[in-house]
């Protein structure tokens, strides 16, 4: 994996060269057009010259001083008035990766004395989080005990509080990227659980303390080999990856390629399944690579006419990240040397199995993960819910997720093979959570997914007593997909609205690899087998030319949606039933 360790940093070199010019003289980062500052540029940006030191053990690229830049970068994320709680973590690591002491840190003794100062006082202030933020609280940790600006470690404490409300909020040992002031339903399984452990693994790496770094990882091993072993059931032959959520696009590919790569390093990886995380990393490797960097040029691109990324992500700084990422890669894969040799060739196999995230009384959720080898559809199917800064998207909603062939658009809600029902002021979709979710080999040998809700809930996930209940049945054999909503009322009440929609997308025009997967010419054959809401299909809507239809990974061309648009009376003891089914086209981008 030589050959693969050196690509990953001549390519980091690559995209720093492009943006190390976007460091102005106060350490912010000028963003490209049609870009904003998201106020963690400066510390992200930090972090990728930290990553880039510790990969090479040099202080120049070219003609940049890394250590000024870095200095410069440190400064302005100290003095940010933003304040953002990743932006100083990222900050924390990127001035520790140029030496855990400060006396031998050529970054620290660059930074002037008010820098110094600022920096201490804001490492010393934090709060305490139930959600990812708090591996940003470990970092910070890390960094202030092993630079010397404190004798007391908290780094133990705080990540043994990580995992303790992993076990408080998920009863399969998942990380709930949870918001206790939200009034909406917990269980945000989303990428935020493999970030979090990549980045506090990281941190780890840099503590000075080596006997409480092993300690640690003991304890860290036994939540993040979940992720470990769910990630290669999850990858599309055609190197997709992580496809549900927020943040997904490049970072699913990176988070995946990361947290592989630290478990393979750090032995993690039963030496008999090597053949099979070697091709896992690669196939995402191959899909990033192709799909997301300007062979050209030498740089990312995340979002341009044809694809989105979330509100919080720019291009600029995504840079900034991949070269961080590429970086680690290199060391991560010197570090492994042969010690995970490959011997077998991979064949795709068949995966139709339902994951379990949290299992309670009052609610499940899970993802259901499908592939089928002889026509290469593969989707992920997420029954969990949005975090409360994504409530108003499409990112977390149960329907197949599946990039080129089942496509949602980012950051914009629709009702994406979802049928949304509203009742007066209250917008209802089945999604989110389940009850009695149930995976079994039904008629035909067609594998069944079948939950109900006994409570309808909102599309903000906010459940709704009293009105009435829904069960979900899935059903799918090779590239087919059959799929049953039956809704039953309380009492009496007045459906106001009904709409079901799709999109036809397409992969990016440019940035592909000839064996992603998209729909040919017959689109996805969808037929209504039962509509007891009597709706009608409305007119094919073209919106290939309006930026608000793209998604992480091409654009949006058609939507087609069913509507109900005048009232239905709703009665109590009558099942209303929306039965569909699915053949899709599915062909590859070569073709």
């Amino acid at each position: 994996m030589e050959n693969f360790a050196e690509q990953c940093l001549d390519m980091a070199e690559s995209i720093l060269n492009q943006n190390l010019e976007s460091i102005e003289e106060n350490g912010e980062i000028k963003p490209l057009p049609n870009e904003s500052s998201q106020g963690n540029d400066s510390g992200r940006a930090a972090f990728a010259l930290g990553e880039y030191h510790r990969a090479t053990n040099e202080n120049f690229l070219g003609n940049y001083d890394l250590i000024d830049l870095s200095a410069r970068t440190i400064t302005a994320q100290a003095f940010s008035k933003n304040g953002d709680e990743s932006g100083l973590a990222c900050t924390a690591l990127g001035l520790t990766s140029f030496g855990s002491a400060k006396d031998r840190n050529p970054v620290w003794e660059r930074l002037l004395t008010p820098t110094q100062l600022k920096l201490d006082e804001k490492l010393l202030e934090r709060n305490d989080y139930e959600n990812h933020f708090q591996a940003f609280n470990i970092a910070k940790s890390v960094a202030r005990y092993s630079l010397g600006l404190s004798k007391k470690d908290e780094t133990g404490k705080l990540i043994d509080r990580f995992l303790n409300r992993i076990d408080r909020y998920s009863t399969s040992g998942y990380f709930d990227d949870y918001d206790p002031e939200s009034p909406s339903l917990a269980g945000t399984f989303d990428i935020y659980g493999p970030l979090s452990f990549i980045f506090i693994r990281q941190a780890l790496q840099l503590h000075s303390n080596i006997n409480l770094r092993d300690r640690k990882l003991a304890s860290l091993r036994t939540k993040a080999e979940k992720y470990i072993k769910l990630i290669p059931d999850m990858v599309r032959q055609d190197g997709s990856g992580w496809c549900y959520g927020r943040s997904v696009g490049a970072y699913g590919q990176m988070h995946s390629i990361s947290i592989l790569l630290q478990a393979m390093r750090d032995g993690w990886i039963p030496k008999h399944q090597a053949s099979l995380y070697q091709d896992t990393v690669k196939k995402l490797f191959l899909n990033f690579f192709i799909t997301y960097l300007d062979q050209e040029h030498g740089y990312l691109v995340i979002k341009d006419s044809e694809r989105n990324t979330t509100n919080q992500q720019t291009n600029r700084v995504a840079n900034f990240d991949a070269a961080r990422y590429l970086c680690q890669w290199s060391r991560l894969i010197k570090s492994i040397g042969n010690s995970y040799s490959s011997e077998t060739q991979i064949h795709p196999k068949k995966v139709g199995r339902f994951v379990v995230f949290n299992k309670t009384s009052k609610k499940e959720q899970g993802l259901f993960l499908y592939q089928d080898p002889k026509s290469g559809f593969a989707f992920q199917l997420p029954l969990i819910a949005p975090n409360k800064t994504e409530n108003s998207n499409s990112d977390y909603l149960a329907f197949p997720h599946s990039p080129g062939i089942f496509d949602w658009p980012v950051n914009h809600y629709m009702p994406i093979m979802t049928p949304e029902l509203t009742f007066g002021s209250k917008t209802i979709i089945p999604a989110f959570y389940g009850k009695n979710c149930t995976t079994k080999v039904g008629l035909r040998n067609a594998l069944q997914f079948s939950y109900d809700q006994p409570d309808l809930i909102t599309k903000e996930a906010e459940i709704i007593n009293g009105i009435g209940s829904c069960r979900v049945i899935w059903s799918f054999h090779g590239k087919c997909i059959n799929v049953e909503y039956i809704f039953q009322v309380k009492n009496q009440i007045k459906l106001d609205h009904f709409r079901y929609s799709i999109v036809l997308s397409a992969p990016h025009s440019k940035y592909k690899l000839g064996t992603s997967l998209r729909l040919g010419d017959n689109g996805h054959k969808a037929m209504i087998l039962r509509d007891d809401f009597q709706s009608k299909w409305k007119s094919t809507e073209t919106v290939s030319q309006d930026l608000k239809y793209r998604t992480y990974y091409g654009k949006i061309n058609y939507i087609q949606t069913l509507e109900r648009d005048h009232p239905l009376i709703m009665r109590k003891g009558t099942e209303y039933r929306l039965s569909l089914s699915f053949d899709p086209d599915i062909i590859s981008s070569g073709n």
